[in-house]
C-alpha cells in the first residue's frame, strides 16, 4: 500500500471528541488533520476547498454553528464531482436502522456507533487508513484476470470457504454467508467503475437491514476469535488488530481476506 499521508477533515460539534481526534492524529505520521469544524455548512465549503482524502462526520450537530444534522451535506456530496471520492465515516450516537440504511444508500463507507462497547478514536482512524489504502492498492484492482466462467467462480468461492473454515467460522453461522459474499464481491468487482460498498451490496442481495448484516458478520468473527486457537489465528490472520477490541471489524476482516486471496490467485 502507498505511504501517502491521509488528509482528514473532521466535522464534529463535540469539543472533547475533537480534542481526542486531534491528539491521536498527532501521534501518527500517516494521517494529517487538515481542518475541523462544528458546522455542516462550513464543512461543505472545506470539502470543496481542501478535497480531503477522508471525512469523519457526526450526523447530529446540535451544538454546532450550522444545521442540526448533516443530511443536507450528505445530499450535496452526492452531487459533487471528485477526481477521487473521499472515504466517509459517520460517527454517531443514533442507533436507528432506518438512518443507517439511508447512510449506506448515500454512499457512506462506514458507520461507527459511539456508544458501542468497542468504539474508540483509534479504531475510527485505523479503519479509515485501511479503507483508503486498499482502495488505492493496485493489487486489489489489477494484475489479475477474473475469467467470467463457472469454474473460476467456484475456485474463488472454494478458497474463501477454505479460509473461513481454517479459523472456525462454520457454515452454520448466519454471518458466514455474508462474509463469504462480501469477500467475493470485493475480489471480483474489478471493473474500475463506481462501486457500492460491500455492505450495501449485501443489503441489495439479501433485502435485510445493514445493521443486521453487520451484526451477524461481527458475531461470526467474534465466534472465531473465541473458539479458534491463538496459533491458528496468528497463522491464518496476520493483519494487525486493534489492541482495544482484540478482534477485527467486518470491514477489516473482509478487506484482509480479499487482499490475501487476490495474492493467492496471482
Amino acid at each position: 500500500m502507498s505511504n501517502k499521508v491521509l488528509n482528514v477533515l473532521l466535522i464534529e460539534d463535540d469539543k472533547a471528541e475533537c480534542i481526542k481526534f486531534e491528539n491521536y492524529i498527532k501521534t501518527r505520521n500517516d494521517v494529517k488533520l487538515i481542518a475541523s469544524t462544528d458546522s455542516d455548512i462550513e464543512g461543505l465549503e472545506l470539502i470543496k476547498k481542501t478535497m480531503p482524502d477522508a471525512i469523519i462526520l457526526d450526523i447530529e450537530l446540535h451544538n454546532g454553528s450550522g444545521n442540526a444534522n448533516s443530511f443536507d451535506l450528505i445530499e450535496n456530496l452526492q452531487k459533487m464531482k471528485f477526481s477521487k471520492r473521499p472515504k466517509i465515516v459517520v460517527n454517531t450516537v443514533v442507533s436507528s436502522n432506518t438512518v443507517y440504511d439511508y447512510l449506506h444508500d448515500k454512499g457512506i463507507d462506514l458507520i461507527f456507533y459511539k456508544k458501542q462497547q468497542n468504539y474508540s478514536i483509534e479504531n475510527v482512524i485505523n479503519t479509515l487508513v485501511l479503507l483508503s489504502g486498499y482502495s488505492e492498492d493496485k493489487s486489489l484492482t489489477g494484475n489479475i484476470v477474473i475469467e467470467d466462467n463457472k469454474e473460476n467462480e467456484e475456485k474463488i468461492s472454494n478458497i474463501i470457504n477454505d479460509e473461513l473454515n481454517l479459523i472456525g467460522i462454520g457454515l452454520h453461522m448466519q454471518g458466514r454467508k455474508y462474509l463469504h459474499d462480501a469477500i467475493y464481491y470485493i475480489i471480483t468487482n474489478t471493473d474500475g467503475g463506481e462501486k457500492i460498498s460491500a455492505v450495501q451490496y449485501l443489503v441489495n442481495k439479501y433485502k435485510r437491514a445493514s445493521s443486521t448484516i453487520s451484526r451477524d458478520m461481527q458475531n461470526a468473527i467474534l465466534h472465531a476469535w473465541r473458539v479458534s486457537s491463538l496459533e491458528d489465528l496468528e497463522t491464518y490472520y496476520t493483519a494487525k488488530i486493534n489492541y482495544e477490541t482484540g478482534v477485527p471489524t467486518p470491514t477489516e476482516f473482509i478487506y484482509y481476506y480479499a487482499d490475501k486471496i487476490k495474492k493467492i490467485l496471482k
